[in-house]
């Protein structure tokens, strides 16, 4: 289904972005809702988008009721927008391992790739599936909880049942079954218990998405990752937890403390997401209907491998400007006018951020081989997305990263914006 945003809807949304500071195609936007900007942009033309994209970029600046944004006048029609085109590659056994777990009683699936791997879209999958078998589905998005609430347990989990109750249209009842002599824990179970479980009728699969998020306030983050953890243990012997499953998704490493027998993060099913294959590019051009051979996609890969996202913004821009010379997009791709300056200059910004970080990167992309770093800023590079692992040292991810980032360092090239 593909839905539009009315004129009245629209002035709701541009006041709360504003309130944020983003503009209308803002990239961290766009990153937080998991979109396209192009789809970002057509949702401001008013022109219908996949209603997954729509809830995605209404929530993502804080609209919960995301209905009242939409144009009922409009067709449910949807064009044949490029952007739009169902662009899940599957990665068996990937998606199968993770159907037949989230039927699981009690199931907890772990799912961890650096940005823009397929997290979410991944997460998305298996909520259809779950949806498929009558499953209640809610997911949460901890980059929409603020800092302030993230130094106080007690007020976090609150939020959290809070988010849980409204998402499924249940009655708020978190001051009514909060007891002030019980810990924040007890009482975040227990509305989990009965509020939420004992009033439905199918079991529950609660998606976390961007988890790294709690990982910066270390205190909140131990004693939730404990919780998560009781709730899945537990789940092995108490029938009504049983109907919970959980979903966990997160960029980077656990680096905070946490005592085995308590994290959430050795227990359940751990999924990585590998890249695409060479079969699997050639599977996602001929969906944008692109007559590729074997001879495009080893270009293509040889500069950016396979990582999903970049595949896509090239098969988006050869689709939507036939008349781009394949050769200039090849050569230009790690200049200011490359088809992913707005990706490129994003990570540029994010990387400024953390000197450490900088040097680390210019150790890598001025060495013609894997190099050692210390684990903290490998893992972190790679959390970003901008290297990877060979055994215990690490490379650039791909050859447009390699060329961005080193020409970047030696102030050889700026991105214009």
């Amino acid at each position: 289904m593909s839905l539009k945003t009315s004129d009245q809807g629209l002035e709701v949304i541009d006041a709360l972005r504003r309130k944020k500071g983003w503009c209308k195609s803002a990239i961290t936007w766009a990153d937080y809702a998991n979109v396209a900007q192009s789809t970002l942009k057509r949702f401001w033309r008013k022109e219908p988008i996949l209603e997954e994209n729509f809830k995605a970029i209404c929530q993502a600046v804080g609209v919960q009721n995301w209905q009242d944004i939409i144009d009922y006048q409009q067709s449910p029609s949807l064009p044949e927008e490029i952007s739009e085109v169902s662009h899940y590659i599957n990665r068996p056994p990937v998606e199968t391992s993770c159907f037949q777990e989230i039927l699981q009683p009690g199931a907890l699936i772990r799912i961890k790739a650096p940005r823009k791997m397929g997290k979410t879209r991944l997460m998305q999958k298996i909520f259809a599936h779950a949806q498929d078998h009558n499953y209640q589905t809610v997911t949460l998005n901890l980059l929409w909880v603020e800092a302030s609430v993230l130094t106080d347990l007690n007020k976090f989990l609150r939020c959290l049942c809070h988010r849980i109750s409204r998402r499924l249209k249940l009655k708020n009842q978190v001051s009514e079954i909060w007891d002030p002599d019980a810990s924040s824990n007890d009482n975040c179970t227990a509305f989990l218990e009965e509020c939420i479980l004992s009033q439905l009728d199918t079991p529950l699969v609660l998606g976390l998405d961007h988890v790294d998020w709690i990982f910066q306030h270390p205190v909140v983050a131990s004693d939730f990752f404990r919780l998560l953890r009781s709730w899945h243990d537990e789940a092995k012997s108490y029938d009504l937890l049983k109907n919970l499953r959980l979903i966990v998704v997160h960029s980077t490493e656990v680096y905070i403390p946490l005592n085995i027998n308590h994290s959430p993060f050795n227990v359940g099913l751990s999924i990585g997401l590998p890249e695409f294959t060479p079969q699997q590019v050639l599977s996602f051009a001929q969906r944008y209907g692109l007559d590729w051979q074997s001879p495009q996609v080893e270009q293509l890969m040889a500069l950016i491998g396979g990582h999903p996202y970049l595949i896509q913004q090239a098969l988006e821009a050869i689709k939507r400007y036939p008349n781009l010379c394949w050769k200039q997009l090849l050569d230009s791709a790690s200049t200011a006018s490359s088809i992913y300056r707005n990706h490129l200059r994003a990570l540029w910004e994010c990387l400024q951020q953390d000197s450490e970080l900088i040097a680390a990167m210019e150790k890598v992309v001025t060495s013609d081989h894997a190099i050692q770093l210390s684990a903290d800023q490998a893992f972190k590079l790679h959390s970003m997305g901008l290297v990877q692992w060979q055994g215990d040292e690490v490379e650039s991810n791909c050859r447009l990263y390699h060329l961005y980032f080193r020409n970047q360092l030696r102030g050889t090239q700026v991105l214009s914006s």
